[in-house]
């Protein structure tokens, strides 16, 4: 089942509202002035945390295209070093809006913090070994597919996060051991390397470092995000519930930029590649060959509900989420 984010603004009045580690968020410009004016003449200032990655371009093309300043917003887009270290900021008030994957709002509204998505992020490609992240092994192992797995160190990018998460769902549907897996944490631009080096046996990687993984050899056995759900959404935007209840206006206003955003983006990939070379070190050659998200303004419930059923049940949550609660 799916929902469109749209159609439920309407009632944004009378809700209650709101990729991956932790700190505290830091800034690429000046000093934050959430939602308070001060802008340009006759728009109104929104903080947005964001994550310096592919995933973030349609934010970045939409306020290029002039999306938010159509609905009287002026962006201060601010950049963070993961999802979790985006929520204290948001909780704080530093960020009006931000973005973060799937399961760090879960933790974070597992933990009692009134946070809900109000837009989506970016998708899976569903397509298996065509997708933006995957488990790669270096060239002779012995690992051939997601059972394989299990017994092996596995590197992510953070413990206990949307990462081990999918791997342990799709091992344990490989027939494997999800509970025999070693995770370590290291960090994407650092898990060629690793991997290269013999310090893990496999490392689960996202793009553009994925693409650099194979290219020096290694091998993708999993692509986990696909194998949990080829429908799987990864990230979002997300805020408090007491700036949809208070806020409601600048809620929708926010919403229907960022979902025209999102469908320009995956209109546009080249655009897309462009864009990504403004707040990002990632050369032109590899921006030219990574593998893209899916841009798309609906969340499926079906593959949330998958998500958040794995992660309770191998213990990032302490139950599973309700969609009503955190999706719009």
């Amino acid at each position: 089942m799916k929902r469109r984010l749209i159609s439920v603004l309407a009632a944004a009045s009378m809700l209650g509202l709101a990729a991956c580690g932790s700190g505290s968020p830091s800034s690429t410009g000046g000093g934050t002035a959430p939602a308070t004016g001060g802008g340009e003449a006759g728009l109104t200032k929104v903080s947005v945390g964001v994550i310096p990655i592919v995933d973030c371009a349609p934010i970045y093309l939409g306020d290029k295209q002039g999306f938010f300043k159509e609905e009287g917003l002026e962006l201060d887009i601010e950049t963070a070093t993961g999802g979790a270290a985006i929520v204290p900021g948001v909780v704080s008030g530093s960020f009006d809006f931000a973005f973060s994957n799937l399961i760090s709002v879960m933790v974070a509204k597992d933990k009692g913090l009134d946070l809900k998505f109000v837009a989506n992020g970016a998708s899976t490609t569903g397509e298996e070994g065509k997708d933006i992240g995957g488990v790669v092994v270096p060239a002779g192992s012995d690992i051939q597919s997601a059972k394989d797995l299990a017994g092996k160190t596995v590197s992510v990018n953070n413990l206990s996060n949307i990462g081990d998460t999918t791997i342990k769902s799709v091992i344990e549907k490989d027939g494997g051991d999800p509970n025999g897996v070693k995770f370590v944490e290291v960090d994407f631009p650092d898990a060629p390397a690793a991997l290269a080096n013999k310090q893990v046996d496999a490392a689960w990687i996202l793009e553009p470092f994925l693409s650099k993984a194979v290219d020096e050899g290694g091998t993708v056995v999993s692509s986990n995000f696909v194998e949990m759900s080829p429908e799987l959404d990864i990230a979002g935007y997300f805020t408090k519930g007491d700036t949809i209840s208070g806020k409601a206006d600048l809620t929708e206003k926010f919403t229907r930029a960022m979902n025209k955003s999102l469908e320009y983006a995956q209109e546009h990939p080249d655009e897309v590649r462009e864009i990504v070379g403004t707040y990002t070190k990632i050369d032109e050659a590899t921006r030219a060959k990574m593998i893209l998200p899916r841009y798309r303004v609906e969340f499926d419930e079906d593959a949330f509900k998958t998500l958040g059923d794995a992660a309770a049940k191998y213990g990032t949550l302490s139950k599973a989420p309700s969609a009503d609660d955190l999706l719009p």
